[in-house]
């Protein structure tokens, strides 16, 4: 694994080799197209996630009851997009292959492709969990087909039809949601079916994706593209904790800009989310 800044996650400390669970960061914004940042989400995340507890009275579990580390940031050449792309899936290829689950912290969307291609090649029945304000179905954004906008539609490149689920999905381009009612499981706005969901997917192997302006700009404005009527943070953390019952075997956090929130709201957010999510994926 290619890997800078090895500032250590609090309570992902075991070493690589006994670890069942390992974080790594993708500080790329390559594709941003409004405002740039997400860069520095990482870095925010692993500062920040200092001052939480490592116990989740929600689950009663502890982060110390488990096997974690944190192999730091994929090396990013900055202007390379394609490069900076082969080098996430390069180390979420040897993180899954090791029989670990891979957790990427973002970094913009487009992070997401490769890290799900990499798991996606190692469990090719598993279905995609999408959490975002936006739809990202495009398949050209300013000319390209590698962007943000276009992540979920590289997904389902490789998945198909009926293996994405999409929640809380409020902006887009009107052929996106017109392409959506065809070949995707869109939830408009909210994300009050994910309990039925789950009864689908019910031991199945899944990968879950959160952008964090799925939730609303009063709860996460340290986001590029903030999108208004979003969900509540306790809507999501009780959506997070019924994932317990499918197999989640890989995931990842995005999209926190977190120099557009001075208050560090927003990077608060987004470590309670990287606690629960993986207490809730370690769970038996």
């Amino acid at each position: 694994m290619i890997n800078i800044e090895k500032t250590t996650l609090n309570a992902f400390d075991c070493l690589y080799e006994e670890s069942e669970l390992v974080v790594y960061g993708a500080p790329f914004d390559g594709t941003t197209s409004f405002r740039p940042g997400t860069r520095f989400g990482p870095a925010y995340i692993r500062n920040d996630f200092l001052g939480l507890e490592t116990y989740s009275p929600y689950l009663d579990m502890d982060l110390r009851e488990f096997k974690l580390h944190d192999s730091g940031n994929v090396y990013i050449p900055i202007g390379n997009t394609e490069k900076a792309l082969d080098n996430i899936y390069d180390t979420a290829k040897k993180i899954v292959e090791d029989g670990k689950v891979p957790f990427l912290l973002g970094g913009e969307h487009l992070v997401t492709y490769p890290a799900f291609r990499a798991v996606y090649e190692k469990y090719p029945d598993i279905y995609l969990l999408h959490f975002d304000a936006h739809t990202d179905l495009r398949d050209f954004f300013f000319g390209e087909k590698l962007s943000h906008a276009t992540v979920i539609k590289r997904c389902w490149d490789l998945l198909g039809d009926g293996r994405i689920y999409q929640f809380g999905i409020r902006s887009g381009e009107k052929s996106e949601f017109a392409w959506s009612d065809s070949h995707t499981i869109m939830e408009r706005y909210t994300i009050s079916t994910i309990k039925e969901v789950v009864e689908v997917l019910k031991n199945k192997n899944v990968y879950i994706t959160i952008d964090l302006d799925v939730l609303d700009p009063a709860v996460v404005p340290g986001t590029g593209t903030p999108e208004p009527g979003g969900v509540g943070f306790k809507e999501l953390m009780e959506a997070i904790h019924m994932l317990k019952d499918v197999n989640i075997v890989g995931m990842d956090i995005v999209e926190l800009s977190p120099q557009y929130d001075t208050t560090g709201a927003s990077t608060a957010v987004a470590c309670k989310l990287l606690r629960e999510l993986t207490l809730t994926a370690l769970k038996k």
